[in-house]
């Protein structure tokens, strides 16, 4: 999968997301420097969510539209997305500076007039937010415009993320990546279950990687282990500013760290390779070895107790320990000597 000059997947660096969603907290100004800290922490992408209220829901007091057991807890949904959205006017600064930053810049559109915008901006890619995963018309006008399609799997089930992939593929796309998502927010830890970004990537033969609403950087180090090449954290300039979001967003100090700590652990991980580095030979060098440990006179036989494995490894190797027994030596070894197979 390649976003705009990014190639993503296989040997690549883990791809870094900074999502901005709502912690803009109403002003431009905010949200422009959020960009900049975005890059100052290491993030290779910032990402928007492109929407209005009037496009995720309607204006309704029913008791249907009233956020229960949440953070959230007694809003009414069309008021909070009045709050916490975008204005579609932003769009073109916010990917102009996230241009003028080297970071990519893409959205979540949540209806075909916000994909209509992004469109018009050449957006390098979508994401799908988790709870728009059921939404297959949306899906297959997203995945019709031929760019990568990002998707969160925080609600769905094996049918939801067949159905969702179906219809990328029925579009003639199949640049696709599934994230693992816990929809909680923040998530506990214990529901983070890493163990499905591998499976994601073996079952449906995708890349696969992580939308993270824990807190911390645990869960980003495990995803990154799990072969995760998305990862995807909520970044606010200040957590003071407060906000929808605020509460589950990593601040600049604490994104830097999260990108430092992945990117330590790609390091960590490495490749299958069984040959030996130059300091693994010079380690070698404390490895056991045959030496003779008492002095032994020209002829006399070798025994358990003149000759032993010991460290350091400049004698002959442990495995011919048995072979050397009951050998007669063909020189005088004083004790110190390291066995070899020119001694008897």
């Amino acid at each position: 999968m390649k976003i705009g000059n990014r190639n993503i997947g296989g040997e690549e660096a883990v791809f870094i997301i900074a999502e901005l969603s709502a912690n803009h907290n109403g002003s431009l100004d905010t949200a422009l420097a959020t960009i900049k800290a975005a890059k100052r922490a290491g993030a290779d992408c910032i990402k928007l969510q492109t929407y209005t209220a009037d496009t995720m829901t309607i204006n309704s007091d029913n008791d249907n539209f009233q956020l229960k057991g949440t953070i959230w807890e007694g809003k009414n949904l069309y008021n909070l997305y009045e709050e916490a959205y975008t204005p579609w006017e932003w769009h073109k600064a916010l990917f102009e500076a996230a241009a003028e930053e080297g970071l990519i810049c893409f959205s979540s559109p949540f209806d075909r007039t916000a994909v209509d915008l992004l469109e018009d901006l050449d957006t390098p890619a979508y994401k799908i937010a988790s709870f728009e995963i059921t939404d297959i018309p949306l899906i297959e006008h997203v995945a019709s415009k031929g760019k990568p399609v990002i998707i969160s799997t925080g609600i769905a089930g094996t049918e939801d993320i067949e159905l969702a992939l179906d219809a990328c593929k029925r579009m003639g796309n199949n640049d696709i990546a599934l994230l693992k998502c816990t929809s909680q927010y923040p998530a506990p830890i214990e529901d983070a279950n890493m163990i499905m970004v591998k499976d994601l990537a073996e079952r449906y033969k995708v890349i696969s990687g992580l939308s993270d609403h824990t807190m911390g950087s645990t869960v980003p180090i495990v995803a990154t282990a799990m072969g995760a090449k998305i990862i995807e954290k909520h970044f606010i300039l200040d957590k003071s500013i407060g906000g929808p979001d605020a509460s589950f967003s990593m601040d600049e100090h604490e994104f830097t760290e999260m990108v430092k700590a992945v990117r330590e652990a790609e390091k960590a991980i490495g490749k299958v390779d069984y040959s030996l580095t130059e300091k693994q030979k010079k380690g070698r060098e404390f490895s056991r070895s045959l030496y003779v440990v008492e002095d032994i006179k020209q002829g006399e036989v070798i025994t358990e107790k003149n000759v032993r494995s010991i460290r350091p490894g400049f004698g002959l190797h442990p495995k011919y320990f048995s072979k050397v027994l009951g050998k007669n030596v063909k020189r005088k070894l004083d004790k110190g000597t390291p066995l070899s197979l020119n001694d008897f």
